[in-house]
């Protein structure tokens, strides 16, 4: 009895020895992310550390994802994600309202719509800083106003500063502020969405029949100056929202006046650069054909000649 007491003391002492390896393992997960945080804080150009930074976060937002798909628990309840991701705003588009949503994509079948890979363009919080100080005067006189979210950098230009009233013909002022918005936004690659907003006064004219038509056509007149002054046309798309999505309250005439604007929003992707197929180049040297193989014949008044193609050919000697 007393023998099978101590084997038994002995095996239980045994067991759970390895449990240390997973404490082990979760120290050095977390050294790992506190290394990897230091070497982001010691990036010194901004434009690095800001992709850096997009891509940690397209890297948590897709493992929460997936973990909310799955389920954990004994009940299946997942993590909940609160924040809408930008993944979800190209797939399902952005309405005024932001209450609805589109279809859902089924898994696997992307390849049927015309949703590309995403690509990140350039740190939008640099565009802002050189913005900044280029609209320094029409930011101070109210003509303009800068606005940073996570996913747009947001320019604000004055309807009053830009055209006439009930006009879509572009003054020569604003030529200038587009000029110099262009010179900022011309080297980067980040998708541009020019939006246009009208107060809610009722117009129609022989051009314009409501504030839709007018909200679309001076969007669109400030994206052919764009594209005028060089700006790539793939990247830019207009967006017409007429007086139903104002800024202000519409019942005084500083509202109606801030409501009437053009918007021209750089959004944090861009457009992916096109693969570059090269074209074998094409020599001007002269192919030469093959020589005709003069086969052996038993008579010597024939000779018989093997064509280049494969056929043959029969002459006489005395035939060149």
């Amino acid at each position: 009895m007393l023998r099978r007491r101590l084997r038994n003391n002995t095996a239980s002492k045994s067991q759970h020895t390895e449990r240390w390896l997973v404490s082990y393992a979760d120290y050095m997960t977390i050294m790992f992310a506190f290394f990897v945080v230091l070497y982001a804080i010691a990036i010194n150009k901004e434009e690095k550390f800001q992709i850096l930074s997009d891509s940690l976060e397209q890297v948590f937002d897709k493992s929460a994802r997936q973990h909310s798909q799955k389920g954990e628990g004994v009940n299946g309840d997942g993590i909940l994600t609160d924040r809408v991701t930008p993944e979800q705003e190209i797939l399902y588009g952005e309405n005024i309202q932001k209450q609805e949503q589109g279809p859902l994509l089924l898994d696997g079948q992307s390849d049927t719509s015309n949703i590309k890979q995403k690509y990140l363009g350039k740190p939008l919080d640099s565009l802002l800083t050189k913005l900044q100080s280029a609209l320094i005067d029409e930011i101070r006189d109210g003509e303009a106003s800068l606005e940073l979210t996570e996913d747009w950098l947001i320019i604000e230009l004055s309807s009053g500063m830009l055209f006439s009233s009930g006009s879509s013909v572009a003054h020569s002022r604003a030529k200038q502020v587009v000029k110099i918005v262009k010179d900022i936004i011309a080297p980067v690659d980040n998708y541009i969405r020019v939006r246009g907003y009208t107060d809610d006064e009722t117009i129609r004219n022989e051009i314009f029949r409501s504030n839709w038509e007018l909200s679309v056509a001076r969007a669109t007149s400030i994206l052919v100056e764009l594209e005028t002054l060089g700006i790539n046309s793939a990247r830019m798309a207009i967006e017409g929202y007429g007086q139903y999505s104002p800024f202000a309250d519409n019942e005084t005439r500083e509202g109606r006046a801030e409501n009437r604007k053009v918007v021209i929003a750089l959004s944090k992707y861009g457009l992916p650069p096109k693969l570059e197929t090269k074209i074998p180049e094409q020599t001007n040297k002269d192919v030469q054909p093959e020589p005709e193989v003069e086969l052996p014949s038993d008579d010597d008044t024939i000779k018989i000649l093997r064509l280049p193609h494969g056929g043959i050919r029969i002459t006489t000697r005395n035939k060149q």
